[in-house]
């Protein structure tokens, strides 16, 4: 008789985790990444297991969450698939829809298990970075997830904030600003690959077992083993971030030695389908790249699904695993938009998948017209559907958005059209070049010459039309620009020489002192240069001037950046070579808001950096 079915969950779970020393020494299948075939159709898989008993479930996610409590606004209000746009997201509406989606699992005999792919917290907008995101857990606790792996953003202040986050208690500095304490999360949070440097152990629970009908089903969770090029280096200087393939297939294999043999991989790493026209749907899996694919082909096969996330995409994929059988990849995008739907059958006898079917259905947030299309006010923007509204998420949410309010809609500065993030060709942006100006003119008072800012540190375009706070046409609050720039960076200026500063625009490029990923940063006015794809990793950057003037090797420049960038991050190592580090009072986000208070601000020209062949 197999051993789940000897032994309760509190048992077996135990003697998982008390086996954690001895992971090491399981042996892990490594195989050579597999080439993906050029398309993959929506997915479903079914396995070649004995035909008994079984038992049916329903595994319903989402991913990179990011504390989007309010429906997204702009650009962002909108899912576009399959040809059409569908408004969608808002806290309040994702309760509804998962809901619904339990509701019809149900009635089909299916439990349900609710799961997340990590960043739910980390770059989020003010009413929940305002409570140290406390209300996006309190949310996620509210709409019943269960279990999630972290994701980078997790990390954003640093490991034992992400340890108060799981098992609540107040913040250290700001103590419990909401008045009715805080109780940490319900659900588990999964951290197999993020590594204590002292004891040599996962900061957090590696796995998670839930029983469907007895049957158990072994969860495995953790964050992209790049995570420490993405977040600030100083708050996760204790620990390591280990391979994902290999961490899977131990953790894996210690479930298999327990008996639990249905095991999906809760995965902060992903992927995206190719362009297409029209537009792949949600559930589509188009000429499909990216990380996710040679992670996939590692794993073991009793890994048959992978909940994945950190692209932002939304896909439903079939991918090979390391024997070359199918695993079901799945991403629900972001900000709460998507829900993934995976229906499967577990064979009772072997305790492993059977079949397994997944779809992604949009949260839609707006009103029909009648036409096809979707109902606007006045202002353009979409009209919220009221009669979709889950009163339990939003009471918490309301609490939460009457309590920043005064701050939020405090009107800081002004804009004169819409200033986008998205980059042009060179990987230059109108709002990249804004935040830069913005940084430059807050530093010029400590002789800053130069500023430059990570491009992942923009999270929202800058919207003329945007009316939150009832504004009017270009006025801007104090929330829309914080959504803009969420971390709260420090802004430091220091001393570089010509030759220094050259570096570090080389190390924008693969190859060259470490770097593993493009990332242009974004420069202030007066610099200028031009880089070519096809020059040699160092010797990329060419024509770099300041006001015209060759930037010259020899001499010295004060340089302003963020301090993720002075520490390190991004991979710029080559930014942590200044002398000379001075601070300036404030946040980052403090710097715009100085700037928009100069205002109206014109969308930046998007022309200081050129390419060459």
């Amino acid at each position: 008789m197999p051993l789940y079915q000897r032994r309760g969950r509190a048992v077996l779970t135990a003697a998982l985790l008390a086996a954690a020393g001895a992971v090491a020494a399981i042996p892990t299948a490594q195989t050579a990444a597999a080439a993906p075939p050029p398309e993959f159709a929506p997915v479903s898989a079914a396995y070649d297991v004995p035909k008994g008993s079984t038992v049916k479930g329903q595994f319903l996610s989402y991913n990179d969450f990011h504390g989007a409590i309010d429906p997204p606004t702009g650009s962002g209000a909108v899912v576009n698939a399959g040809g059409t746009s569908t408004p969608a997201g808002g806290v309040e509406y994702l309760a509804t829809y998962l809901k619904k989606l339990r509701a019809e699992a149900k009635a089909e005999g299916r439990q349900t298990i609710t799961a997340g792919a990590g960043d739910l917290i980390g770059g989020t907008p003010l009413v929940s970075a305002a409570f140290h995101d406390e209300p996006t857990i309190e949310l996620m606790n509210e709409i019943g997830l269960q279990v999630s792996s972290v994701g980078n953003h997790e990390f954003d202040e640093g490991v034992a904030e992400l340890i108060r986050i799981q098992r609540g208690g107040c913040h250290p500095v700001d103590g419990c600003q909401d008045g009715d304490g805080y109780q940490g999360a319900r659900f588990t949070y999964l951290a197999a690959n993020t590594i204590d440097k002292k004891t040599g152990l996962p900061i957090l629970p590696p796995i998670d077992i839930k029983y469907v009908s007895g049957v158990p089903v072994g969860f495995i969770g953790m964050t992209l083993e790049g995570t420490p090029s993405i977040v600030n280096p100083a708050g996760i200087a204790n620990v390591r971030f280990t391979d994902e393939v290999e961490t899977a297939n131990k953790w894996s294999n210690l479930l298999s030695l327990f008996g639990v043999k249905a095991q999906v991989l809760l995965l902060h790493e992903g992927g995206s389908q190719g362009s297409a026209t029209p537009t792949p749907g949600v559930s589509d899996c188009t000429n499909f790249t990216g990380p996710v694919v040679p992670i996939v082909a590692g794993l073991n096969p009793a890994i048959s699904i992978v909940i994945s996330g950190h692209t932002h995409r939304f896909y439903s994929c079939k991918l090979p695993n390391s024997k070359g059988a199918d695993t079901i990849v799945t991403s629900a995008g972001s900000n709460g938009q998507l829900i993934t739907d995976i229906d499967y059958t577990l064979d009772r006898r072997t305790g492993k998948f059977s079949a397994i079917t997944a779809k992604n259905v949009i949260v839609e947030n707006g009103v029909p017209d009648g036409n096809g299309g979707w109902l606007r006010d006045a202002g353009g923007a979409y009209v919220r559907n009221p009669d979709t509204v889950d009163a339990a998420a939003k009471a918490v949410a309301d609490k939460y958005r009457a309590a920043v309010a005064p701050i939020a809609n405090e009107i800081v500065g002004s804009i004169s059209a819409d200033i986008l993030r998205a980059p042009n060709a060179a990987g230059e942006s109108p709002l990249g070049d804004v935040i830069a100006d913005a940084q430059l003119a807050y530093t010029r008072g400590a002789g800053a010459q130069i500023a430059l800012m990570n491009p992942g540190g923009i999270r929202a375009d800058l919207d003329a039309d945007q009316s939150s706070g009832g504004e009017a046409f270009g006025q801007v609050t104090y929330g829309e620009a914080f959504t803009v720039q969420p971390f709260n960076n420090l802004v430091v200026t220091q001393s570089f020489t010509g030759a220094q500063l050259k570096n570090v625009l080389e190390q924008q490029f693969v190859g060259f002192a470490g770097q593993t990923t493009q990332r242009i940063l974004q420069v202030s006015a007066g610099l200028t240069y031009t880089w070519s794809a096809s020059a040699a990793p160092g010797s990329k950057v060419s024509n770099l001037a300041l006001n015209g003037t060759p930037i010259d090797p020899a001499a010295g420049y004060l340089v302003t950046t963020n301090d993720f960038l002075a520490n390190g991050g991004d991979g710029f190592s080559n930014l942590t070579v200044g002398t000379g580090r001075v601070t300036a009072p404030g946040f980052d986000v403090d710097a715009l808001v100085a700037y928009l208070a100069t205002g109206p601000i014109a969308p930046g020209p998007a022309n200081r950096i050129s390419t060459a062949p």
